[in-house]
């Protein structure tokens, strides 16, 4: 499990940077067409949450809270994501990956804490 938090981790801090990029975009876009939508900020706290969620992720590998924190991150930030999508639908993968990652951290690290 380990390694699984490791690789998990390492590849939500490449997410977040993508996924501020296409956020930044969205913004824009939802700016310049004054169509009210948030799917641009909402994929920012998405994007936020991916970044600490995989520090989080890579420093508490070896068991602890942190898998945990973590786990909570990605699924507030999905949970966040999912209905303000809007325009962006990119959103809705990556909030459904956001939940998909939480619930492998949660369950992960309850099973490395208990030693099974």
């Amino acid at each position: 499990m380990r390694t699984t938090k490791l690789v998990i981790g390492i590849i939500s801090i490449i997410l977040a940077v993508f996924i501020m990029f296409q956020s930044s975009i969205a913004g824009l876009g939802n700016t310049l067409m004054d169509n009210g939508e948030i799917s641009g900020s909402a994929g920012m706290l998405l994007a936020i949450c991916y970044l600490v969620s995989g520090i989080l992720g890579i420093v508490g590998r070896t068991g602890g809270m942190a898998g945990h924190v973590a786990g909570v991150f990605y699924i507030v930030g999905g949970i966040l994501a999912l209905p303000n999508a809007g325009t962006y639908s990119d959103l809705i993968v990556w909030g459904w990956l956001g939940i998909i990652f939480g619930i492998v951290f949660i369950i992960g690290t309850r099973k490395q804490n208990k030693g099974v």
